[in-house]
């Protein structure tokens, strides 16, 4: 396929000199994987990477998934299939707009298959019931959850991380939604770094057990998935609202963050992710001295959905 490990750009590390990191004696580098490949970059690379294999590898060549009309999960599968001739077909939550989002419009652009669906309907798209009406409608296919979470997408997370990443960092902080590509660094780390993902969804302290879940699906293995459970902490105190919400002290921050450390991020992920830790620097939960590493997992396609922020090219 043409976004894998032979093709992709090398990924880059970016040192962010911001003077909280000065005052604490405080390392962070960004991992740049935003600029892993023009299209499908972020840890969606990662998670579609083995999902899309598998399809190629099946007669039906076929991925069914799901998301919302601004999803990074729907942009990047779209464009996963269109470069690897695979079929996508995207189960959208909510009625057809009359005008579709910068995302749906892409997704059409590169082949996809939209089909619209009510938010009580979508709500039921885990259970048998709407499993067996999907395939009566498409045939055969290789079924992908909503944000990619399933065992293909944290075996693929696993490969997020070097080896020299978790030598040379004392953390790893990343954004989260379902708690996978945290699950799948922690399987691939293999050794005692700490681990803190801040939610984007209010109410995110269950990530917590998401993220074990994850962890004892692909090891099959519930006391062992539990040993991880204290190497990381998850910050469910800078959600700014809820999921896909936002108020202007967050957008302030990403301005600034572009204007003078040359860092893009979105509103939704990666733009609380990095506000949250540097709050927790400034107060003094993460020690002096730490060095950090700053996953940055795409998504500034969703950028074009707040207007303050669209003009900024993703």
């Amino acid at each position: 396929m043409n976004f894998s490990a032979e093709t992709h750009i090398p990924i880059t590390y970016q040192s962010l000199n911001h003077p909280l990191c000065l005052e604490h004696d405080i390392r962070i580098d960004v991992k740049r994987l935003d600029l892993l490949h023009p299209l499908v970059n972020g840890n969606k690379w990662f998670k579609l990477k083995y999902n899309v294999e598998r399809a190629i590898a099946s007669e039906h060549r076929t991925i069914v998934t799901f998301g919302g009309a601004w999803s990074n999960h729907i942009h990047a599968t779209a464009a996963a299939g269109a470069l690897s001739g695979v079929r996508t077909i995207g189960i959208i939550r909510g009625e057809e707009p009359n005008e579709y989002s910068a995302t749906l419009r892409f997704a059409k652009e590169q082949g996809m298959e939209l089909h619209f669906v009510s938010r009580l309907d979508y709500e039921e798209r885990n259970t048998e019931e709407f499993k067996a009406w999907l395939h009566d409608q498409y045939g055969a296919f290789h079924l992908v959850p909503e944000g990619g979470s399933n065992y293909y997408g944290v075996n693929g997370c696993m490969e997020i991380l070097s080896e020299s990443d978790t030598q040379i960092y004392s953390h790893v902080a990343c954004a989260c939604g379902t708690g996978a590509t945290l699950a799948g660094m922690m399987i691939g780390a293999k050794s005692n770094v700490k681990f803190i993902g801040f939610s984007a969804l209010k109410g995110g302290d269950f990530l917590h057990d998401e993220v074990i879940k994850h962890i004892e699906y692909f090891l099959m293995d519930r006391e062992l998935a539990e040993e991880y459970r204290a190497q990381f902490t998850i910050d469910s105190e800078h959600h700014f609202g809820g999921y896909g919400k936002w108020n202007d002290e967050l957008i302030s921050f990403i301005q600034k963050m572009e204007q003078e450390h040359q860092v893009p991020l979105d509103q939704v992920y990666t733009g609380k992710s990095l506000f949250g830790l540097l709050n927790q620097i400034e107060t003094g939960r993460i020690a002096g001295g730490s060095n950090i590493l700053f996953v940055h997992s795409g998504g500034l396609q969703g950028r074009l959905g707040c207007e303050p922020l669209s003009f900024l090219n993703p």
